[in-house]
């Protein structure tokens, strides 16, 4: 009886997820597929990494941070364009983009320096 109570109140959540999530605009939800994008590669080479082995662990190291960090800067982008968000009311979409790009720029050269 408890199992079924149970069962009902995690559909429920997210079925109020799902409802909640289609209300969000299309900008913010290209930026989560890009963020899940990166993620999901992160751990394919993680798990690469695991099967066949860490030879070049630089090369490793560089990939992984890459994905992580790409992943980071976007999610600081969707906070910044999230109409939502009562923070960032003064900084325009432009700017944040801007921001993400050049921040990306510095990410990926010091990435490119660590791999050699």
């Amino acid at each position: 009886m408890g199992r079924s109570s149970t069962v009902k109140e995690t559909q429920a959540l997210f079925q109020s997820l799902r409802s909640a999530y289609a209300a969000t605009p299309n900008n913010l939800k290209i930026i989560d597929v890009f963020v899940g994008f990166a993620v999901l590669t992160a751990i394919i080479q993680v798990v690469y990494m695991a099967v066949v082995g860490s030879f070049p662990f630089n090369s490793f190291l560089s990939g992984v941070l890459s994905c992580i960090g790409t992943a980071v800067l976007a999610v600081c982008l969707r906070i910044q364009v999230n109409k939502d968000n009562k923070e960032f009311k003064d900084v325009a979409p432009e700017r944040a983009f801007a921001d993400f790009i050049l921040c990306n720029l510095v990410l990926h050269l010091v990435i490119m320096n660590f791999m050699g």
